[in-house]
């Protein structure tokens, strides 16, 4: 006999709706499964699976769930299982983020009765029937590996619940919303029929197999020379070396579009109590790979290959107190990038050095000059070939549906949160059409009706803006606010306001998780709060000024500062300008000077809104919006 991996020691189990347990065994044999006093009972079919459902259950644990084969004796025992609430987080990387990318958990704790599994799926394409992963406890040994969002989130649930939470991760970086969708789902929709029928052609073409099997090599590091050459050396004599305001990319700080090895050095004073301390020295976040050295001893590294995924990790070293010899500390950083924009790209508030043993707040900024030199330039790598819709390739049509969705169902849960979008910037467009489709398909293959269902809104990123009428993420943020009034029990919440100009992950997930919480403690479990920040409801033209209408507003809202920024007001000629706001009861009034006759107000309409300042008194920021229709 065998069962669902999701039934494996340590499983949370949905407390208050039927359960259902599957697996595999003989055919014709009578099945039964207790736990906790409830049982159930059924058939295994003539390919030996079956599926049972345990009666509603309250919250509690630890349990021991026990399926048998009666007429063979045969059963499997699960250990330590709690009955509670149950999520799915899902979505790209920015839920797949773990714990350890993330800013350090100001107050972290061990709690057994949160637990999360991560979907490792068993075939990269195609229909699956199970996967790889287990259960794990959240302790100091295991939470650095788990999704941060959904551990966040989670911990909220249950510091204001007090049941056992577990969450089910089952997320893959740089995917599209239209490979978690399913086929059936896909083949109805106008705009997404023609993609599955392209992908399907392509998978009985010869010439796209062979090309699929000969993708372009990405260049590897050669080596580090510059060390060679003593570059890390606090005696090398690096005057000649051009100068570049840190942090940031090769091409804005140092005025070179291209890839491959960079060097940076720059001299810092420390305090006289430091020396003969260990030190702890922060360098920020280096696209792709880093060498770091501190007085001409390496300190750390980060990357190797061709590998990516250390390109959003704050760099963290220890320089021994052996090493600290005098006041003056010299930092050298190799930084190696082999494709797209590479760099140290900080960000700010994250490049400095301070006293490794916490004694003290206080801080040497590392930010601001540094000296640079090019060790090896590979030029413009050519991006390699879009990966063809072939097994390998994540992004084909309902592809993670098959093999990251479909596995899960129908194990029973509470909801889902969802972090995904910056892949589909090019299709904004479409994007409420897809979600929508998603969820619906979601919750017609569970059969638990319309469970809730939260999205986080994209954060901000790239370069800060007032306003910006060509930028494509501000379309996919008005798909997600707008899913929350066309689709039942769909929620949001917002992180316009803690992303990064630098990184397209932000650390800040303690943040969306909680965020992403409220709603659920709101409108899921009914607790007297408000769900999110005030979301746009309607305007009314007044002379020559707008009134805008807000739902959300809890408390009330709220201007933070002096005047509201990122507000612009247009009349009939679509020529946006900055505006000006007051705060009236439970509305907005927008005006500006030489506007006499408006029509249409945006905020916050950029991919990097900078600034926006719009919240409700419970500290939540307002959605972007628009009143206008234009396109």
């Amino acid at each position: 006999m065998k069962l669902n991996p999701l039934f494996s020691d340590h499983a949370v189990l949905q407390r208050g709706v039927f359960v259902p347990v599957w697996g595999t065994t003989k055919p014709g044999l009578r099945i039964s499964a207790r736990i906790a006093g409830f049982s159930a009972s059924t058939i295994s079919n003539s390919s030996g699976s079956f599926i049972l459902r345990l009666p509603p259950m309250p919250a509690g644990g630890p349990h021991t769930l026990k399926v048998t084969a009666d007429s063979r004796g045969e059963s499997v025992a699960v250990k330590d299982v709690m009955i509670g609430e149950v999520w799915i987080c899902s979505g790209q990387s920015n839920m797949e983020m773990l714990v350890k990318s993330a800013y350090p958990d100001p107050d972290p704790v061990d709690c057994t009765a949160i637990r999360m599994v991560t979907v490792k799926p068993t075939a990269e394409m195609g229909r699956a029937t199970t996967f790889k992963g287990e259960w794990k406890h959240a302790v100091s040994g295991n939470i650095p590996e788990f999704s941060a969002a959904g551990y966040f989130f989670a911990r909220r649930l249950h510091s204001e619940l007090g049941v056992p939470v577990g969450m089910i991760s089952t997320s893959w970086g740089g995917t599209r919303i239209e490979a978690w969708i399913s086929r059936e789902s896909l083949m109805r929709m106008p705009v997404t029929e023609q993609l599955v029928r392209d992908y399907e052609a392509s998978l009985t073409s010869e010439a796209t197999w062979r090309g699929h099997l000969t993708t372009m090599p990405l260049p590897r590091d050669p080596g580090n020379d510059g060390a060679k050459k003593k570059w890390q050396s606090p005696l090398f004599d690096d005057s000649t070396w051009a100068t570049a305001e840190l942090p940031g990319n090769f091409e804005k700080c140092c005025s070179r579009k291209t890839n491959g090895a960079f060097w940076f050095r720059k001299r810092v004073t420390i305090p006289e109590p430091w020396v003969g301390r260990a030190l702890s020295l922060h360098v920020g976040g280096a696209d792709k790979h880093d060498v770091t050295y501190c007085n001409g001893f390496k300190v750390g590294a980060m990357g190797t290959g061709v590998e990516t995924g250390c390109w959003d990790t704050r760099r963290e070293y220890t320089v021994p107190a052996s090493r600290v010899k005098g006041t003056e500390l010299l930092v050298a950083v190799r930084v190696w990038s082999f494709l797209y924009d590479g760099g140290l790209i900080g960000p700010a508030k994250d490049m400095y050095v301070t006293l490794k043993d916490g004694a003290g707040d206080e801080r040497i900024p590392l930010t601001g000059e540094w000296r640079w030199n090019i060790e090896r330039d590979i030029g413009l790598t050519q991006r390699p070939p879009e990966m063809s819709f072939l097994p390998g390739n994540p992004n084909c049509p309902y592809t993670l549906h098959e093999s990251m969705i479909a596995p899960l169902v129908p194990y029973g849960i509470r909801g889902a949160i969802w972090y995904q979008g910056e892949s589909n910037a090019d299709n904004g467009h479409d994007y409420l059409a897809l979600q929508n489709a998603m969820v619906a398909d979601w919750r017609h293959v569970w059969g638990q009706g319309d469970f809730p269902f939260i999205c986080v809104q994209l954060a901000n990123f790239q370069q800060p803006k007032d306003y910006d009428g060509s930028a494509s993420w501000p379309w996919v943020r008005e798909a997600q606010l707008l899913s929350t009034r066309t689709c039942p029990n769909t929620g949001m919440a917002s992180a316009i306001d803690i992303g990064d100009d630098l990184d397209i992950h932000p650390r800040n997930k303690r943040e969306v998780g909680f965020r992403l919480a409220q709603w659920a403690l709101a409108r899921t479990y009914g607790r007297k709060l408000v769900a999110n920040g005030p979301h746009y409801e309607g305007y009314e033209i007044e002379g020559n000024a707008i009134r805008v209408r807000f739902s959300e507003i809890g408390g009330g809202l709220v201007i933070r500062g002096d005047a509201i920024k990122t507000c612009v007001i247009a009349q009939i000629d679509r020529k946006f300008v900055p505006a000006r706001a007051v705060v009236e009861g439970d509305t907005l009034l927008v005006s500006a000077p030489g506007i006499k006759n408006p029509r249409a107000v945006r905020y916050a309409w950029a991919n990097n809104p900078e600034g926006c300042n719009l919240y409700n008194a419970d500290g939540l920021p307002a959605s972007p919006f628009r009143t206008d229709t234009w396109k």
